[in-house]
């Protein structure tokens, strides 16, 4: 499988970028780094600059098509910014559009409501999201991972860096059946 990670030039959470993007690769998966704009990002643990990533793709510059699934990373300023960039939310929407698998951590469903995908959609993010999720249609639940087939694609979300075992666990199970559906 092929898997975009979304993120902002900076402000993803690091490890809820480190942690599922090692799982993929360690199942022998393509990873692609896609941002705003051409360069590095940068990272960080929670307040503090941690380490910066070259960035490979550009979002206006691919396609969704070209992956069979997406992750956006959480932390704070990562998705505010994402989604005040059309290209990037544009990128997202066609994930849906596609029927291709989405899994997103903490802050990232900000992202989700922006691209118009969560009504209808039962999903899982940082608490203080839940508001943002019920007035875009959706529905919240407090869970440590929740996946969400009522739609266009299989929908993964999670709520903290705290849950990242079973966010890896199941956005590689269902990106894996989601892959497998498509054959």
């Amino acid at each position: 499988m092929r898997i975009a990670f979304l993120m902002a030039p900076e402000g993803v959470e690091q490890i809820e970028l480190t942690e599922p993007w090692q799982a993929v690769t360690d199942q022998g998966h393509e990873t692609a780094l896609v941002s705003t704009e051409p360069g590095q990002i940068q990272a960080f643990n929670h307040l503090d600059k941690g380490d910066v990533f070259p960035v490979q793709l550009v979002a206006r510059e691919v396609s969704a098509g070209t992956f069979d699934g997406l992750v956006l990373p959480g932390g704070v300023a990562n998705p505010d910014l994402l989604r005040t960039d059309e290209d990037a939310v544009s990128f997202v929407r066609d994930f849906f559009d596609l029927g291709r698998p989405v899994a997103a951590i903490c802050h990232a469903p900000w992202t989700l409501v922006e691209a118009g995908v969560v009504s209808g959609r039962t999903l899982t993010s940082w608490p203080s999201l839940r508001t943002d999720i019920r007035n875009a249609g959706g529905t919240w639940v407090d869970e440590q991972v929740h996946v969400c087939d009522q739609g266009p694609n299989t929908l993964v979300t999670s709520r903290r860096p705290d849950d990242l075992k079973a966010f890896c666990g199941a956005l590689l199970t269902e990106f894996g059946k989601a892959r497998k559906a498509v054959r």
